[in-house]
C-alpha cells in the first residue's frame, strides 16, 4: 500500500492510504473529438474501446510522489492529467498529476500500458470545493525535456475534461468513493510533432484566480538491459 502526503494552500497537511487507483481514459467532453482520438489511435494498433469514457484499474502502489521514474525502453511517456483523491472522512483533494504509460504495450493493451508505469501525483493539492466554482477555469499544462531541452507538449484547461463531479457519481454509484481511493482524469491533447518520449517531463496544474500553482517533474531513467 502506498502512502501520500498532501500539503493544502493552508499549510496543513493530509496522509492517504492509497487503496484504489482508477485511470480515466477518452474522457474529453466533447465525444467528437474522443471518436476523432480513437480513430487515430486504432490505425497505430491500439484496441478501439467499447465505451467510452473508460476506467482503467490500476495497482495502487504506482500511485507515487517522485521525482524518478525506471522504465525498461524508450517508448513510454507521461500525460498531464489532474487527479481527485479521497482523503480522510471523505475529504475531496485536486491535484496534478502524470500517468506514465508504456506506448509498446498499449497496442496489446490499454489496461495493461496503465500498470506497466506510475501514476506520479504532486506534493500539494486543493480541496476540491475551494476551486469547484471556476474549475473550467483552472490550467493544465506540460513540457518534455529532450536532449537538454525543455519543450511545452500539452496545454489546455479543464473545460475541456469531465469534471471531478462526473467521477464522483461514477465512483458513488460504484460502492468506490471510499478514502484512499485515487481517481486520475484522462488528458487533454498533445501538440504534434513533439517528441512524447522524453528525458523528462514537468506537469502544472493552475489556477489563474489566485495564481497559484501545482507542480510536478520527474526524470525518465531507462533500466539496464537484461540479463539472460
Amino acid at each position: 500500500m502506498a502512502r501520500l502526503t498532501f500539503e493544502l494552500p493552508d499549510g496543513s497537511t493530509r496522509e492517504v492510504d492509497i487503496v484504489q487507483v482508477l485511470n480515466a481514459g477518452y474522457a474529453g467532453r466533447s465525444q467528437d473529438d474522443v471518436a476523432a482520438h480513437i480513430a487515430e489511435l486504432a490505425e497505430l494498433g491500439v484496441p478501439t474501446p467499447s465505451v467510452t469514457p473508460t476506467l482503467y484499474p490500476v495497482a495502487p502502489y504506482l500511485a507515487q510522489q517522485t521525482d524518478r521514474v525506471a522504465v525498461q525502453h524508450r517508448h513510454t511517456s507521461g500525460e498531464a492529467e489532474w487527479a481527485l483523491v479521497v482523503a480522510g472522512d471523505g475529504e475531496l483533494l485536486l491535484t496534478a498529476a502524470c500517468d506514465h504509460t508504456d506506448r509498446d504495450l498499449e497496442v496489446h493493451g490499454v489496461a495493461w500500458s496503465k500498470n506497466a508505469g506510475p501514476d506520479v501525483l504532486a506534493r500539494r493539492a486543493w480541496r476540491l470545493a475551494d476551486v469547484e466554482p471556476r474549475l473550467d477555469d483552472l490550467t493544465l499544462r506540460a513540457w518534455v525535456t529532450r536532449d537538454g531541452t525543455e519543450t511545452e507538449i500539452q496545454h489546455g484547461t479543464l473545460a475541456e475534461l469531465l469534471t471531478p463531479a462526473y467521477w464522483v457519481d461514477v465512483l458513488r454509484s460504484r460502492d468506490a468513493l471510499n478514502p484512499g481511493t485515487v481517481l486520475i482524469s484522462g488528458t487533454i491533447p498533445m501538440t504534434p510533432g513533439v517528441d512524447q518520449f522524453a528525458d523528462a517531463w514537468r506537469v502544472e496544474l493552475g489556477d489563474p484566480a489566485t495564481g497559484d500553482t501545482i507542480r510536478l517533474a520527474y526524470d525518465v531513467h531507462p533500466m539496464p538491459e537484461p540479463i539472460g
